[in-house]
């Protein structure tokens, strides 16, 4: 009893040979390293907090500037005046329809190619996941010369529709791979279990596996809603009727010809144009809580 008692109490400083006392090992995180990295922190943060304060200000500012400053005499009519079909409620639907239509899209292909990458042993399976990986480095800038000439030939320029199957291809590498890892974590047993029941392996991923990953698909789904909602350089090539532009386009507007700025509208078609994104975030960060615990009920 003794002896375990010595074992887990602390032994003091001991001394060396010569007589000097060997100094215990230092707490980790304390010094000028600490201190840097809060600075280098403090700093980071300003930075981003700045700009969203800016924007806050300048949307209730009519007479908003270039500059950070408080407004004299807060005001709604920067939102008054931007909240109309032409300028925002239209943009903001083809926005949604452009976004969803990719992420779903996105997301089921993801999940029908990434299933036998997941459960079956193919040939060439390592070399053909690095070639989709190769896939999501080739920058946007660099396709588009070749991709117009397609979308000219096709008579898709001005579509809704080619437009999302577009944007759908360039996040589908990318997705497959990040919906493989997802599947890679879905015990095989359940699907087996499945088999010997007499269901089919498209049954079984959409009984079983789908559900399991569900976190997985809303984490896909948001990574590419995000990317096709804030894309502006693929409409804006590939679209030229403002009736058909999403709001990352139709933000374009607010710049001048001669360079005059309106500032506060622009502030506040900002703030309009990022409110579905936070909703969308608040609405899955709930679903995916339950999934989690699902996923994790049926795994014990």
């Amino acid at each position: 009893m003794s002896a375990n008692i010595a074992s887990v109490v602390p032994s003091a400083p001991t001394s060396s040979s010569s007589g000097h006392t060997i100094p215990s090992l230092a707490r980790p995180g304390k010094g000028p390293s600490r201190l840097l990295a809060s600075i280098a922190l403090a700093v980071l943060g300003i930075a981003f907090v700045i700009p969203l304060v800016w924007i806050l200000l300048s949307s209730i500012n009519p007479k908003a500037s270039v500059s950070l400053s408080l407004p004299g005499s807060p005001t709604l009519s920067n939102f008054s005046s931007v909240m109309t079909v032409d300028q925002t409620f239209r943009p903001l639907w083809n926005s949604a329809v452009l976004s969803v239509g990719s992420a779903v899209l996105t997301v089921v292909a993801g999940a029908l190619a990434a299933y036998p990458l997941s459960r079956y042993q193919i040939r060439f399976k390592r070399a053909f996941l690095y070639s989709i990986l190769f896939g999501t480095c080739l920058p946007i800038t660099a396709m588009m010369v070749p991709v117009y000439s397609l979308f000219v030939r096709l008579s898709l320029l001005d579509s809704t529709p080619g437009l999302i199957f577009f944007m759908s291809a360039t996040s589908l590498p990318m997705a497959i791979w990040m919906l493989k890892n997802f599947m890679d974590s879905v015990p095989i047993s359940l699907e087996e279990a499945a088999w010997v029941d007499g269901a089919g392996s498209m049954t079984t991923l959409r009984r079983i596996v789908l559900p399991l990953m569900k976190p997985g698909l809303i984490v896909v789904f948001i990574f590419v809603f995000t990317q096709a909602w804030g894309n502006f350089f693929v409409p804006f090539v590939l679209t030229f009727d403002s009736v058909k532009q999403p709001a990352a386009v139709a933000i374009y507007n607010f710049f001048g010809t001669y360079g005059s700025i309106a500032y506060g509208k622009l502030a506040a078609f900002s703030i309009l144009y990022s409110a579905p994104v936070l909703v969308l975030y608040l609405v899955m960060q709930k679903a995916s809580g339950g999934s989690f615990a699902l996923a994790g009920a049926v795994k014990g």
